[in-house]
């Protein structure tokens, strides 16, 4: 998990783990509540799960929702990112939320920022993939080569990112917010239905917390 060190990936890791072993999740279930923050509602259940700026994978009319809080030069997100894919097709029924949480430095935010604002041309996933696509850390050259490679209108996007500059920003902020309320100490992080995985899963642990929050949704 980013950062963190290597000792408290371990311990994400096996608290995790731990959740999935219990059982539906009992000992990690979380309710939808108020956090304060600006007198603002920010652990909303509308706002975690359905805020219509945030891009979203799989099926968007799923059963279960996962998701993703994510930096693109995270290791651990890019190395998920295919198997955790993988999952999500092969369940069907899975709707996959990315919220950008750029938490590793000055360049992350600009790669949040430029995804985003591909989202104004729909090509947000196809920047989202060619950043977590590769394997060295990304600087702002390499981000517009990736896009550009990508088929982003690289004119636009400039239009865009200064054009909804405060949009843009706005959603950074929703996301930071959520995780902060969450106790998230590094990406990737997960909501998993209605319950809190903090840490990197394999693609059948990844399975299992689906299927168990499945479960607990239906009970």
């Amino acid at each position: 998990m980013a950062g963190s060190g290597n000792k408290r990936l371990v311990a994400t890791r096996r608290a995790a783990l731990t959740l999935i072993g219990a059982g539906a999740l009992a000992a990690g279930g979380i309710t939808f509540a108020r956090a304060a923050a600006d007198d603002d509602e920010v652990l909303t259940e509308t706002k975690v799960l359905r805020d219509p700026d945030t891009p979203v994978a799989g099926n968007p009319d799923g059963n279960i929702t996962v998701v993703e809080w994510s930096d693109y030069n995270c290791p651990y997100c890019r190395k998920l990112e295919p198997e955790l894919r993988q999952v999500v097709q092969d369940d069907g029924k899975v709707r996959l939320v990315m919220k950008d949480w750029p938490i590793l430095g000055p360049v992350s935010v600009t790669a949040a920022r430029t995804a985003l604002a591909a989202k104004f041309q729909g090509k947000y996933h196809q920047a989202h993939d060619a950043m977590m696509g590769v394997s060295s850390r990304l600087t702002e050259p390499r981000i517009n080569e990736l896009l550009a490679g990508a088929g982003v209108d690289m004119d636009r996007l400039k239009r865009d990112l200064a054009g909804h500059a405060k949009d843009i920003d706005a959603i950074l902020k929703r996301n930071n917010e959520q995780a902060e309320a969450f106790g998230f100490r590094g990406t990737p992080s997960f909501i998993v239905g209605k319950y809190r995985v903090p840490g990197v899963l394999s693609m059948n642990e990844f399975e299992q917390v689906i299927a168990d929050a499945r479960k607990a949704k239906m009970n």
